[in-house]
């Protein structure tokens, strides 16, 4: 929404985040700001937070994903729901590696086991996590007869491509993305936001 507070951390706010999760909001703020305010100020209002979800939040594994959910909002382009993400980020939207990866990719295996299996299902993770991989035989069937997938990806704009089914868009000379990419979608809400910012700034007496 159209605003000048950024990234808002709801679990911060309410004293349920750890550092390293509150870290990774304040690296992805750095994103957008690195990615979007070249050319204009960035004037947005976004609410992260973990829906009931009252026991405290750790950990930056889920900075992609947050990255994710934003540019979704802003784009307005859904995301797939079929696919599980894990994964943090820096401020250049390279996807940096995390624990647990084959905990994760099975529990979501599992989970998509007992409510059916589609052959579109899978779990995107860091590219740098791929040598780790020693899953279960049943998840590595799966996988192998692509009833399951694993996607390995390096950066925000590979996963936010492969959640959408959209281009992620290239920067252009004058700041701006690639019209009708996802980026393309997005800079143009925000330049809508700073427009009306500036608009209702310069009403002011």
């Amino acid at each position: 929404s159209l605003g000048r507070s950024g990234v808002i951390n709801i679990e911060r706010e309410a004293e349920m985040s750890g550092p390293t999760h509150t870290k990774g909001v304040a690296i992805l703020s750095g994103y957008f700001r690195d990615r979007f305010a070249q050319n204009k100020p960035l004037i947005m209002d976004a609410s992260i937070t973990f829906e009931q979800s009252y026991g405290g939040v750790d950990g930056d594994s889920a900075s992609s994903t947050e990255i994710y959910a934003i540019l979704s909002s802003l784009s307005d382009l859904p995301l797939r729901q079929d696919i599980a993400v894990t994964g943090s980020v820096n401020q250049n939207g390279e996807i940096q590696p995390i624990g647990g990866v084959n905990e994760k990719i099975e529990g979501f295996f599992d989970t998509c086991k007992v409510r059916g299996l589609t052959g579109t299902q899978g779990v995107m993770i860091p590219v740098q996590n791929v040598d780790e991989l020693m899953l279960r035989e049943e998840v590595y069937e799966a996988v192998k007869k692509k009833r399951f997938h694993i996607y390995a990806v390096t950066t925000i704009d590979e996963g936010i491509e492969i959640l959408t089914g959209v281009r992620s868009g290239q920067q252009i000379p004058n700041g701006g993305f690639e019209t009708g990419t996802v980026h393309g979608k997005a800079d143009a809400q925000l330049m809508k936001y700073a427009e009306a910012w500036r608009i209702f700034e310069g009403g002011k007496s």
